[in-house]
């Protein structure tokens, strides 16, 4: 017999645009407290996770990866959860399992570390495939099926992996399926010399390795927020826009394999929730281009050919950015 899944939450009430952003504010100078000097990339971060979207942290060790991920779930008042991906890891080490109960006489389900409001899936290109794909139907779906019965997963639920570089000795590719689930994927990069400074003298005045984050939000808020990227407008020229670029990966040079149209609708709600950090109940142009690189890039596929030169999907954004032209709109979807 199969569960139903849990049944949605009462929906949330939309903020206004001025609170909503003034929230995600908060919640950013919170964030980079711990994280320092990476304000674009946390904001993306925050963006999918207001577009209830998964979020891929590609990047070396030690750049603070795994740090962001327990900063916003400390800050965001979700449930956190944390799965180490090793090569024996296995899909049931995820989702759970039935275990027998000999004084019941039955079987009861024991829920793995994805029931949780944020699952930071650590080092996911360690672990093979097989159990890579075991997030696919969590991440697209909210639920996930064991042994034929399916269980609802919470509300807000986001996923955020962190990948080491695939040169790097033991790790797997991640499969196109794999990384078409992700909204986004962010790089953060070596900080400056003043924001490595910055670091370490956080650290040698706080006098402990930990550190604790106020928590701004809960779950309830969370969901207030997302509601209020649904009332975000997006005028049909933005929108087709959206899909101009998507479409034009597609027919790139360099390309073998492009965008999806998952890649427009991404290009979009990564847009809305952009629109709402900064304040505004409609997306213009530039929140569009602002997030267009993290959006697309790790959807489309270079020929191989071309693997050992300077091209790549990144490349292929920044190159389309700069031939699609761009909509000229007004400052609001009705002129405003």
């Amino acid at each position: 017999m199969t569960q139903s899944p849990t049944p949605d939450p009462p929906a949330a009430t939309p903020l206004e645009p001025l609170a909503a952003a003034d929230l995600a504010s908060r919640i950013l100078d919170e964030v980079e407290r711990a994280v320092v000097g990476k304000r674009q990339p946390l904001t993306l971060v925050l963006a999918a996770v207001l577009a209830k979207g998964h979020v891929l942290i590609e990047d070396l060790p030690g750049l603070g990866k795994t740090l962001t991920a327990r900063s916003f779930a400390q800050v965001l008042g979700l449930d956190f959860s944390r799965a180490q991906f090793t090569p024996d890891l296995l899909p049931a080490d995820l989702t759970g399992s039935f275990l027998y109960d000999q004084q019941r006489g039955e079987f009861d389900f024991r829920a793995g570390p994805i029931f949780a409001g944020l699952l930071l899936a650590d080092e996911i290109n360690r672990t093979p495939p097989k159990t890579q794909s075991a997030l696919l139907e969590a991440m697209q779906e909210r639920q996930v099926t064991v042994e034929g019965q399916t269980f609802g997963l919470p509300d807000p639920f986001c996923v955020l992996a962190t990948a080491n570089p695939v040169e790097y000795e033991g790790t797997y590719p991640l499969r196109e399926a794999q990384l078409d689930r992700f909204l986004l994927r962010v790089a953060f990069g070596y900080p400056s010399a003043d924001d490595e400074y910055d670091v370490v003298a956080r650290r040698v005045a706080r006098r402990r390795e930990k550190i604790v984050l106020d928590q701004l939000t809960d779950g309830s808020g969370v969901r207030a927020l997302q509601a209020t990227v649904e009332e975000v407008q997006i005028d049909a020229s933005v929108g087709r826009y959206c899909v101009a670029l998507a479409t034009a990966t597609r027919t790139h040079g360099h390309v073998q394999v492009g965008a999806s149209p998952r890649g427009s609708l991404g290009l979009a709600l990564t847009a809305r929730a952009f629109a709402v950090i900064r304040g505004r109940d409609y997306v213009v142009p530039e929140d569009v281009k602002a997030v267009a690189r993290s959006v697309l890039a790790h959807r489309i596929s270079v020929k191989p050919e071309l693997w050992m030169t300077d091209a790549s999907g990144a490349s292929v954004v920044d190159d389309v950015l700069q031939k699609v032209p761009t909509p000229a709109t007004l400052e609001g979807p009705t002129g405003r």
